[in-house]
């Protein structure tokens, strides 16, 4: 999943989609945020576009 996000991301550019990479690479490294903290990331990513 997290090389078809970082491909993803090298064709498009999108920082969207770079922010769920590192979100990927952070959980698969077992440091993944509490569920609060993600609806408040997702809350402020959603309140820029």
């Amino acid at each position: 999943m997290i090389d078809l996000t970082w491909r993803l991301f090298s064709q498009t550019g999108n920082i969207e989609t770079y922010l769920l990479l590192k979100e990927l690479e952070e959980r698969a490294r077992g440091k993944g945020n509490s569920v609060q903290q993600e609806d408040e990331e997702v809350s402020s990513i959603d309140t820029k576009l």
